[in-house]
């Protein structure tokens, strides 16, 4: 589990197909990091399988590199990281699992005084469970849904801190994002289509 707030920026330092899937080195600026912990690597939750001096290494299977764009990864390729929730931490952003439900695609950016309003065109069934003012995470951080300007757009506002401290700050149009729509919207939608399914139908 996660909160969506960004505590460093990692560089990719290694990128090695293994077999159908991939190996990642990536450094980090963590010095504690142990195999088997759970790191996102923007927002895709990851289990650390070796580690190194100053860097940690992942393994993304087949089905996260259809899911997400880590294949697109590159040595020097700049990562947004966050280390798992433990017991007790502050809870700063929302509840993120790190499962990526698809990949969102920038397709406008405004600059107004004090922000950066930033237009992602997500999946139509994204769309569906996100509403103004709730929550949603792109590329690991967890943002307020701005506005809904289009029927598959979602808007978010970027403080000038949050440019600075991810990698939202540097997209150019057209660059693709992981979006993890909101937990809560997912579980309402489900129930709903659970609870219609095996409604009493009329004989």
């Amino acid at each position: 589990m996660f909160t969506g707030i960004i505590t460093g920026f990692g560089s990719v330092a290694a990128a090695e197909a293994d077999g159908d899937g991939l190996k990642l080195t990536i450094e980090a600026p963590y010095a504690d990091v142990v195999p088997g912990e759970s790191i996102a690597v923007n927002g895709a939750c990851l289990t650390v399988v070796d580690t190194g001096p100053g860097t940690f290494s992942v393994e993304v299977v087949v089905t996260t590199r259809q899911r997400t764009t880590l294949s697109d990864l590159g040595v020097g390729s700049v990562v947004n990281l966050e280390r798992a929730l433990a017991v007790g931490d502050r809870m700063g952003g929302h509840f993120v699992q790190g499962h990526v439900d698809g990949v969102g695609e920038l397709v406008r950016v405004a600059r107004t005084a004090d922000a950066l309003l930033l237009d992602f065109r997500v999946p139509a069934d994204i769309w569906a469970v996100t509403v103004p003012q709730g929550s949603i995470t792109f590329d690991g951080v967890s943002l307020t849904v701005n506005a809904l300007p289009e029927s598959d757009v979602v808007q978010v506002s970027i403080i000038p801190y949050t440019a600075e401290q991810t990698t939202l700050g540097s997209l150019k149009i057209g660059d693709r994002v992981h979006v993890e729509s909101d937990m809560i919207g997912k579980m309402v939608q489900r129930l709903l289509e659970v609870g219609s399914d095996s409604a009493p139908r009329p004989s």
